[in-house]
């Protein structure tokens, strides 16, 4: 792709980026084929190519961003399942989000856009605040279909009860069962430890079984993922470097091997912190060593190698591969090998490779468009007639969770109940595959 840049706008160093990224693009229109939005709506200016079109012309001209240019791209996912299908490796997600930058930067939104992506600015990041609003949502979930959509949404996707806070979250150190092999930090996270406080508690046991000691960093907290994919460059590297201050501290003192992450969509911004960061001479080192040793929990267990399973699980599993987790970081086999290992049944899901319409807070800000995407992602899902889903990503948990009555499990909860932990609450209900295997302890 041809582009005009001028010499002064190149002196930006994400214009320059921008540009390299614009000039990689050949227009082969592969990538339609495998977006979403494209598959849903059919027209060209919400397909990769068609963004990237709008793109170009926002920044070559130097205007503000217009509603146009908005419209299509807050409907884009960012699922990167485009840079999963590019032959000419387009690295379409960071030209995203400095486009994303640019319209928040330019563009003025009407008053209530503005207001609900604030309030989802300043609340999903923080698991205080996050919990209390839940409280309140609880209360005001009968009236959800009087709301309209995008409140609407949000009272439909909170859940019915909230869990008290985990002391696994606390800052600590938890020592390996047996003979240390390792020392990892353990990120925390915002809304997974609200939401599921369960997957941090079956990570724990998982790794410290496995013979690792788990460190839980203080000052860690939120990835910036949220703030990140709404345009908001600045709380997202202030929660990058919060938490490569906090990581570069416990690296410091006592040495890390790896920082595992159990929810793709954090692992996938966390291991683009050196990119994030790289203008930024105080942390850009710092940064670029963080990502490094950022590693999703299933890559962890399989250089570590899974214990054998202490009871026969046998579930039949369908196994929903995120889109972060697939497309972001590249982990196709790994989450499934582990769980296979580990006894279960897995199932491929048809059309696997497109979006369940979660995409942080897509399926609060595009409401229509996501549950499109979720209703067609549960029907292939219930087309295999498993047991239970198990997911990797809690943002993928919580939006298939609301349109089935399937059992939604993390991998972790599974792999954790197959060498020795307890068996996952969301599979109580499965007592005849998992009652025989409970009774023989």
């Amino acid at each position: 792709m041809q582009t005009s840049f001028t010499l002064a706008q190149l002196a930006d160093p994400d214009m320059a980026e921008a540009d390299k990224i614009l000039r990689t693009c050949v227009h082969c229109g592969f990538c339609t084929a495998t977006c979403p939005t494209y598959v849903l709506l059919g027209d060209e200016l919400d397909s990769p190519r068609g963004r990237i079109y709008l793109i170009k012309e926002m920044l070559e001209s130097g205007r503000p961003a217009t509603a146009q240019v908005a419209k299509h791209l807050d409907r884009c996912l960012t699922c990167l399942s485009c840079m999963t299908t590019c032959p000419s490796g387009v690295h379409y997600m960071h030209l995203v989000d400095h486009a994303r930058r640019r319209v928040e930067d330019s563009y003025r939104r009407p008053l209530a856009e503005r207001l609900l992506r604030g309030i989802l600015a300043a609340v999903l990041p923080y698991p205080g605040r996050f919990r209390l609003s839940l409280a309140g949502a609880t209360l005001a979930r009968p009236f959800r279909r009087l709301l309209p959509g995008p409140l609407g949404a949000m009272l439909a996707l909170a859940p019915s009860r909230v869990a008290p806070p985990s002391a696994v979250d606390r800052p600590q150190v938890v020592p390996a069962e047996g003979p240390r092999r390792g020392r990892m930090a353990l990120m925390t996270g915002c809304a997974q430890r609200v939401l599921a406080p369960q997957i941090n508690e079956a990570t724990v046991r998982l790794l410290t079984r496995h013979g690792i000691e788990v460190v839980v960093a203080r000052g860690a907290g939120c990835c910036g993922a949220l703030v990140h994919h709404l345009g908001q460059e600045e709380p997202a590297l202030a929660a990058a470097r919060a938490n490569v201050a906090a990581w570069s501290a416990a690296l410091e003192g006592g040495g890390l091997d790896a920082v595992v992450i159990n929810a793709s969509g954090c692992g996938t911004t966390v291991k683009d912190y050196g990119f994030m960061l790289r203008n930024d001479t105080a942390w850009s080192d710092k940064a670029a060593r963080v990502s490094a040793l950022a590693k999703d929990v299933s890559e962890v267990m399989t250089e570590l190698g899974l214990k054998p399973p202490v009871r026969e699980t046998g579930l039949r599993l369908a196994y929903h591969s995120a889109c972060s987790m697939q497309h972001g970081q590249k982990l196709t086999r790994e989450p499934k090998a582990l769980l296979a290992a580990a006894g279960f049944q897995v199932l491929e899901v048809p059309e696997g490779h497109l979006c369940c319409g979660s995409a942080g807070t897509y399926n609060i800000l595009q409401p229509q468009l996501a549950d499109a995407l979720r209703d067609r992602k549960v029907a292939n899902i219930e087309s295999l007639a498993p047991q239970a889903i198990a997911a990797g990503n809690i943002g993928c948990m919580t939006q298939i969770a609301a349109a089935t009555d399937l059992p939604m499990v993390h991998s972790v909860e599974l792999l954790d109940w197959a060498t020795g932990g307890p068996l996952p609450k969301a599979l109580e209900g499965v007592a005849a595959a998992a009652a025989p295997a409970e009774a023989a302890e």
